[in-house]
């Protein structure tokens, strides 16, 4: 298990930026994929961006593809989301998520180690 704690959330205007932080104790393997998800009041968990810890390779969900940018920092174990151009649909608690065993990356089920999340709040 890697023990996962986000931070960087906060109340930020619409058209606004985010950075969400994402830090990994323990030691991170070469075949980690690290996920973002998030999830609004009355709404089910939904998948936001990850990247591959060795490659880097990314893929984003369609709401916040060349608005958010997902990256990781192999020294410091720490991955990070970007957020621009912030929207009040944005608004959702934002969740880390890591996994060794994933077949679909953008599937919640697949990701066996969670933080406890950060709360996002946009304002129109």
């Amino acid at each position: 298990q890697v023990p996962l704690v986000e931070s960087g959330g906060g109340l930020v205007q619409a058209g606004g930026s985010l950075r969400l932080s994402c830090a990994a104790s323990g030691r991170i393997f070469s075949d980690y994929v690290m996920g973002w998800f998030r999830q609004a009041p009355g709404k089910e968990r939904e998948f936001v961006a990850c990247i591959t810890w060795a490659a880097g390779n990314t893929d984003y969900a369609d709401s916040v593809k060349g608005r958010f940018t997902i990256s990781r920092d192999n020294v410091k174990n720490t991955v990070y989301l970007q957020m621009n151009r912030l929207k009040p649909e944005d608004t959702a608690v934002y969740y880390c998520a890591a996994s060794l065993r994933v077949q679909n990356w953008r599937r919640d089920q697949d990701y066996d180690d969670w933080g406890q999340g950060t709360q996002v709040t946009v304002s129109s």
